[in-house]
């Protein structure tokens, strides 16, 4: 495999990344106070972004698409393959993997919950960066969840951003 898979996310303290129902006011409310993330520079970084439908929904109910210039592909066994024309649906992650090979994807962003569970427990991802909100929600949607089994990160940097934001940074050993 030729290419690199990033996460790049934010969770509230007790490690959602969002409500039940997929709200993200909890972080969307305060998020500016973080100053910069380095998530702009991130994203401008990668060529390809990987979605599950969840996220996709959520981004394509903002006011402006998130992803314009990137090749967006969604991860769901559900989702109308005609749904949008800016995205390309696949309905395994073999399916998914064989096209990001054959188009030559060099760094990808691996966003939503599903979908970094699915590449850390498939082998896929190489680097997780991680900015915790100061806040606890008390139940969601949990960024991890079980794994196969351990999975070793090496801790690469933390770094402390406005209004009590964390953002760490790690490494996906193999």
């Amino acid at each position: 495999m030729s290419f690199h898979a990033a996460a790049f996310i934010a969770t509230s303290l007790d490690g959602y990344i969002a409500r039940s129902d997929g709200s993200i006011d909890w972080l969307t409310s305060r998020a500016e106070q973080a100053g910069e993330t380095g998530y702009d520079e991130f994203l401008a970084s990668v060529d390809t972004v990987v979605l599950g439908r969840n996220t996709y929904e959520l981004a394509a109910g903002f006011d402006r698409w998130p992803y314009d210039g990137k090749q967006v592909e969604v991860l769901s066994t559900t989702l109308d393959p005609e749904a949008d024309e800016r995205i390309l649906v696949h309905r395994t992650l073999d399916a998914l993997v064989e096209t990001l090979t054959d188009r030559g994807a060099q760094r990808i962003y691996a966003d939503g919950a599903a979908t970094i569970q699915t590449f850390l427990n498939a082998g896929l991802l190489n680097e997780l960066t991680i900015t915790t909100a100061p806040v606890l929600i008390g139940t969601g949607i949990p960024l991890f969840g079980p794994v196969p089994s351990d999975i070793s990160l090496t801790h690469n940097a933390t770094r402390t951003l406005k209004a009590g934001f964390i953002q760490s940074d790690y490494t996906v050993n193999r």
